[in-house]
C-alpha cells in the first residue's frame, strides 16, 4: 500500500510495552514502559504557524516514576490511584485542554505532509567514479531471480545471523550475504577489537590525518572480523542541542567540521575495502520521541526545517560524505517536515540523489522503515534489520511482501532493479569481490553470545544445529597506539595558570604555589578516576560508573581493557620517593577525616557527564541529558576539594570526561583551580593519553568542537530538548535556522565561557602575513549542470514468472526468519496501485547536481588564503589554524551568520619555527543556498572577509576579497 493508504498499527499499551520498545541491546532485555500514552495532535502547520505550541520547547525532563505504570487497575492501592490521578493531571496541564482525549479518537498516522514529493527515484550509475562497478553489477543483477533481488535488499531479521544486520545472498549468481555491524567507536559486540575514542574526541583533535587513521584502523579490524559494512561514521545529530544523547558519536556542532571529519574517516574505512555508512539522515537531534512507540507515542517526532537551513547545516556534511564516495547512507527514525526520513522522497530522491549525486544505497536505521511500497518508491534500498513494525516478529514490510508487490505491479521492477544494483555496485566499488580480502564466510564472531558455539539464528525458536560461532580472532594489531594518540590530541586544555605540565621526578610539581618540605603529596578524587565495576559492567555501556570513556548505545563497544587515570598517574610516579599519591575513587570522599584534604599539595579531581541512545536510561538521563551539569555531584566535589585542598591554598587540577558541553560556572573561577583538562571520551587508552598530556609528553593541541556556555539559556531556545510531547506527532520547529552553537552566540552577542575552537597549549603561536589570491572570478551560480557521464543500467522489465517466487520444494524454514519467498501466489491481483501524489510529475533536474557530491563547479577552488604561523613559545607544539568566513555585509537580502568555519589544519612547529598555511576555498564554501533559485549562490557584490586564528573568537589576522 502507498503512504496514503497504509495505516500504522495502534496496538494496546501492553503490546507496545512488551513488543515495540524492545531494547536494541542484543544480550539483555529491559523494562521500557512508556512515559505518556495520551497526547494531542498539533493541528497547525509547523512551518507556517506564527507561534508554535508552548510545550514544543518544554525543557523539563521526564521523571523515572513516569516510566513504569503503577497498575491502578490491577491493584486497588489508594496511594497508587492518587498517584495515577496526579500523573493524568500533569499530562492534562502539559498538553493543554482537550488534548488528552484527542488520543482516544486518533487511530492512525496522519497523512504525510509539508515535505514535497520527488519521484521517481533517480537511478544510480551516472558518475564516472562508479561506472565500472555499475557495469559489473548490472551483469550480475541481470541474472538474478526475483527472490534473489529481494534477498539482497531485505535484512533477515533481528538476531537472524551473526551480525546486527544480515542480508540474504543471491546464491545462483555468487553474491554473498552481507554483514553489517555497528560503529563508529569500534566493532560492537565483538571480542578482541579496539575501543577507539568517540567521534567527538576525534573531532576535538582537529587533525585530518588522525580522522583518516581512526576510520582506517576501524575498517582493518572490521575486515579481519568478516564485516562488510560499518555502520558509521555518524554526523547526525549535528549537535543542535548540547544535551542531545548521541552528540558524542559525531564530530562536533559545526557542519564544516563534521563534513571534513566524515570525509576523512570514510576514506580511511573504504581504502581498506569496507563499506562506510554515513548516518543518520537527517535531523535526529534528540532521543526523546525519535522513534515510533519507543516513547509511548504512535509516531516519531517531526523535525521541521526550512530549505536553506537544511542545505547549509544539516545536509552540508552529508555532501562531503557523498563527495568522498561513501557506499551507504542510513536514514533516521524521525520525521522531517512530517514525512518519515526513510519514506521521504524529497530527502532521499531530491536532495540526496538528484542534488548530491549519491551513487550508493540507502538503508534504514533499525526499524526506521514505516511503510512497504511507499518507502521503496521514496528511495529506500535496504531495510534493516528486516523485521517490520516490531522487533523480532519476522513480519517484514519487504521480504515476501516486496516480492508480492513486484508481482502485482505496485513496486515497479525498474525500482527494485535499481535498489539491488546500487547494493551490488557498492560491493564491487569497495573490491569486496576479492576473496583474498573477503572470504564470503561471514563474521567470525557472534553478536549474540560470547560462547564458542551457538546457533546461526538465535532469534528463531526453531531447533537448530549448534555450530562454532566465535573464533576469537584478534584484530587489534597496534591500534592501541592510534587510539592513544587520538585521545591525547583530543584532550582540550581549558585553563592553565602555571600548573601544567607536571614532571615525574623529584621536582614533580615545579610550578606549585604551595611551599613544602619533603615529598609532594598528591590526592586523586572522584569515581571517574577509577575502574568502578569495570568498563563492560553495564550492557552497551548503559550506566555512568567508573571512569567515563564512552557514551552508551549502539555506538558503543566491548572494551578489551580500559587504562584508568588513577592507574596511569600512579604508574607515572611509582619510581620516585618524592611523590606520595593517595586516591579516593568516589564522589563522596570521607572529608570528615581532616588529613584527606589537609595533607595534599596537589589535588586532582575527576568528574564527568554521560548520555546515550534513547532505548536505555540511567537514573535521570533518558538518552538525552536532563541538563548540562556535571553528574553524580561533580560540581560539589570540585568545590569541596578546592576549598579544602591543603587548607584551601593547594593547587587543583580538574579533569572532565564528557559527552558534550558542561556548565562549569560553579567552580571555574575559584583561585586555586589552576588547570582544567577536558578529555572528552577517550576510549581504552584513557589513562595513558591523559598522563601523556599532564606530564608534557604530548603538548595539548585539542580544540573544542562545540561551545561551552555559562547556562543552557545561552544556547537559545532551539538548543533545548523537547522532554514532553506537544502532540501525537511531536512537532519540533527548527526556528533558529542557521544559528546553532557559536553562530547563535555570535548573532546575539552572548559571551561563552569557552568558545568553539578554543584550546590552550604549553607553548604560544603568532599569526602574520595573511594573503588572499583569487583563482577564479566571482559568479552568482555554478556552471550549468553537466550531462551524466554514463547511462544507468537497463534491464528486461517483464514481470517474472510468479512460480519462481514460491518456496522451493522441501525448504526447511526457520520461524521468524525473513525470506523472499511466498507460500502461495493465488492471492496476487494486479489492481491499479494508488501511487503517491506527485508520482507522475516529472521533476526538473537541480542545477546544484551533476556528479557525485553535486555540481563539479561547487568543488572548484575559487580563492586561496595563506598565513604564516610562528611558534613563539619555549617548546615544540601543534597549532590548529582556523579560517572563518564573513559574508559581504548589506548587499544581499539573505541573512548571514557573523562568521562560519571554512577551513582548518593542524601542523607541528618547533620552537621559533615558522610555517605557511594555505587554505583552499571552494565555490561551495563561499556560497549560500538560494531558496528562490534553488541553487548555491555566491555573493558577487561587496567583500568577503577571511579571519584566521586559534578559535572562533581569537582571530588576530584577516583579509578581504
Amino acid at each position: 500500500m502507498g503512504s496514503s493508504k497504509e495505516e500504522l498499527l495502534s496496538p494496546s499499551y501492553e503490546q507496545v510495552e512488551e513488543r515495540f520498545r524492545r531494547s536494541y541491546d542484543a544480550r539483555e532485555s529491559s523494562d521500557f514502559g512508556s512515559d505518556l500514552d495520551a497526547t494531542e495532535f498539533l493541528q497547525s502547520d509547523p512551518l507556517t504557524s506564527s507561534k508554535p505550541s508552548a510545550s514544543a520547547f518544554s525543557t523539563q525532563p521526564r521523571n523515572r516514576w513516569l516510566r513504569k505504570p503503577c497498575g491502578c487497575l490491577a491493584g486497588r492501592s489508594t496511594r497508587c490511584i492518587i498517584g495515577c490521578v496526579g500523573v493524568f493531571a500533569l499530562v492534562w496541564l502539559a498538553l493543554g485542554a482537550g488534548g488528552f482525549f484527542a488520543f482516544n479518537k486518533y487511530k492512525q498516522s496522519p497523512p504525510d505532509g509539508l515535505s514535497p514529493p520527488w519521484y521517481p527515484t533517480p537511478k544510480g550509475g551516472t558518475a564516472q567514479s562508479w561506472a565500472d562497478s555499475y557495469r559489473k553489477a548490472s551483469e550480475m543483477v541481470a541474472k538474478m531471480t526475483l527472490p534473489e533481488k529481494v534477498n539482497v535488499t531485505t535484512g533477515t531479521g533481528w538476531k537472524m545471523g551473526p551480525a546486527v544486520g544480515n542480508t540474504g545472498p543471491a546464491i545462483n549468481v555468487g553474491f554473498p550475504a552481507l554483514s553489517l555491524q555497528d560503529g563508529p567507536l569500534g566493532i560492537r559486540f565483538a571480542d578482541n577489537s579496539t575501543a577507539f575514542p568517540a567521534g567527538v574526541t576525534v573531532g576535538a583533535t582537529w587533525n585530518k590525518e588522525l580522522m583518516y587513521q581512526w576510520g582506517n584502523a576501524h575498517a582493518i579490524e572490521a575486515r579481519k572480523k568478516g564485516v562488510n559494512v560499518i555502520l558509521g561514521p555518524c554526523i547526525g545529530p549535528l549537535g543542535r542541542m548540547p544535551a542531545g544523547g548521541r552528540n558524542w558519536e559525531g564530530f562536533g556542532a559545526d557542519p564544516y567540521l563534521q563534513g571534513i571529519a566524515a570525509a576523512e574517516s570514510i576514506k580511511g574505512m573504504q581504502d581498506e575495502g569496507v563499506m562506510a555508512t554515513i548516518k543518520h539522515l537527517v535531523a535526529n537531534e534528540q532521543e526523546h520521541f525519535r522513534q515510533s512507540w519507543e516513547w509511548g507515542l504512535p509516531n516519531a517526532l517531526s523535525a521541521n526545517i526550512d530549505d536553506r537551513t537544511m542545505h547549509e547545516l544539516y545536509m552540508w556534511p552529508f555532501g562531503d560524505a557523498v563527495k568522498a564516495g561513501v557506499a551507504s547512507v542510513m536514514c533516521s527514525y524521525n520525521m522531517i517536515n512530517n514525512s518519515y526520513a526513510c519514506g521521504n522522497s524529497k530527502l532521499l530522491n531530491g536532495l540526496l540523489r538528484d542534488e548530491m549525486g549519491f551513487q550508493g544505497f540507502v538503508m534504514s536505521d533499525w526499524l526506521a522503515q514505516r511503510s512497504g511500497v511507499a518507502s521503496a518508491l521514496a528511495g529506500l534500498d535496504m531495510t534493516m534489520p528486516g523485521d517490520g513494525l516490531f522487533w523480532e516478529d519476522g513480519k517484514s514490510l519487504w521480504g515476501p511482501e516486496l516480492t508480492r508487490s513486484v508481482l502485482n505491479g505496485s513496486v515497479p521492477l525498474d525500482r527494485l532493479n535499481d535498489m539491488v544494483t546500487r547494493i551490488v555496485a557498492a560491493w564491487y566499488q569497495l573490491g569486496q569481490d576479492d576473496e583474498t580480502k573477503f572470504d564470503r564466510k561471514g563474521p567470525n564472531f557472534s553478536s549474540w553470545t560470547d560462547e564458542p558455539e551457538g546457533v546461526f539464528a538465535p532469534g528463531s525458536p526453531t531447533d537448530q544445529e549448534t555450530v562454532p560461532v566465535n573464533q576469537y580472532v584478534n584484530a587489534m594489531g597496534d591500534h592501541a597506539s592510534i587510539a592513544r594518540q587520538i585521545a591525547a590530541e583530543g584532550t582540550v586544555l581549558l585553563k592553565n595558570e602555571g600548573l601544567l605540565p607536571l614532571t615525574r621526578g623529584a621536582n614533580a610539581h615545579p610550578n606549585t604555589t604551595v611551599k613544602h618540605d619533603g615529598p609532594l603529596h598528591v590526592a586523586i578524587f572522584g569515581e571517574d578516576a577509577g575502574p568502578g565495576e569495570g568498563p563492560n559492567h553495564c550492557a552497551d555501556r548503559g550506566c555512568n560508573q567508573g571512569t567515563l570513556a564512552s557514551g552508551w548505545g549502539s555506538g558503543s563497544v566491548e572494551f578489551p581493557y580500559l587504562v584508568t587515570p588513577v592507574e596511569a598517574l600512579a604508574k607515572s610516579w611509582e619510581d620516585t620517593e618524592d611523590v606520595v599519591v593517595s586516591s579516593y575513587l568516589t564522589n563522596s570522599p570521607p572529608f570528615k577525616q581532616p588529613a584527606i584534604l589537609k595533607d595534599p599539595h596537589l589535588c586532582i579531581v575527576f568528574v564527568n557527564a554521560d548520555s546515550g541512545e534513547g532505548y536505555k536510561a540511567w537514573e535521570s538521563v533518558k538518552g538525552d541529558r536532563p541538563d548540562l551539569f556535571l553528574q553524580k555531584g561533580g560540581d560539589d566535589l570540585v568545590v569541596e576539594v578546592a576549598e579544602g585542598c591543603h587548607g584551601g591554598d593547594g593547587d587543583v587540577l580538574v579533569v572532565i570526561h564528557t559527552v558534550g558541553p558542561v556548565i562549569v560556572e560553579k567552580w571555574i573561577d575559584l583561585p586555586n583551580v589552576k588547570a582544567v583538562l577536558l578529555a572528552n571520551l577517550p576510549g581504552q587508552e584513557s589513562g595513558n593519553a591523559l598522563a601523556d598530556v599532564i606530564f608534557g609528553d604530548v603538548n595539548p593541541s585539542g580544540k573544542l568542537p562545540w561551545t561551552i556556555g555559562k547556562t543552557l539559556d545561552d544556547y537559545g531556545d532551539g538548543a533545548k530538548i523537547m522532554y514532553l510531547p506537544n502532540g501525537v506527532v511531536p512537532q519540533q520547529d527548527f526556528a533558529e535556522g542557521l544559528y546553532v552553537d557559536y553562530r547563535h552566540f555570535d548573532k546575539y552577542n552572548v559571551d561563552p565561557r569557552f568558545e568553539f575552537g578554543f584550546g590552550l597549549s604549553y607553548t604560544s603561536f603568532k599569526f602574520t602575513e595573511c594573503v588572499v589570491n583569487e583563482l577564479k572570478a566571482k559568479s552568482k551560480f555554478p556552471s550549468p549542470r553537466p550531462k551524466d557521464f554514463a547511462m544507468p543500467p537497463g534491464y528486461d522489465l517483464s514481470i517474472p514468472d510468479e512460480e519462481e517466487a514460491l518456496f522451493p520444494d522441501g525448504f526447511r524454514k526457520l520461524e521468524k526468519y525473513v525470506y523472499p519467498y511466498l507460500d502461495t501466489i493465488d492471492d496476487i491481483v494486479s489492481d491499479p496501485y494508488p501511487y503517491p501524489d506527485g508520482y507522475d510529475t516529472k521533476q526538473p533536474l537541480s542545477g546544484a547536481g551533476g556528479d557525485e557530491g553535486g555540481n563539479p563547479d561547487l568543488w572548484e577552488t575559487y580563492v586561496t588564503v595563506s598565513v604564516n604561523v610562528t611558534n613563539t613559545g619555549s617548546i615544540a607544539g601543534k597549532v590548529v589554524p582556523q579560517l572563518y568566513l564573513g559574508y559581504p555585509a548589506s548587499v544581499s537580502p539573505a541573512d548571514f551568520p557573523v562568521k562560519v568555519l571554512r577551513g582548518f589544519d593542524k601542523l607541528p612547529l618547533e620552537k621559533e619555527e615558522t610555517k605557511t598555511i594555505m587554505f583552499n576555498l571552494t565555490r561551495r564554501d563561499l556560497s549560500y543556498w538560494d531558496v528562490e533559485a534553488q541553487n548555491w549562490h555566491m555573493v558577487t557584490e561587496g567583500e568577503y572577509r577571511f579571519m584566521i586564528g586559534q578559535s572562533s573568537r581569537d582571530l588576530p589576522v584577516s583579509v578581504t576579497w
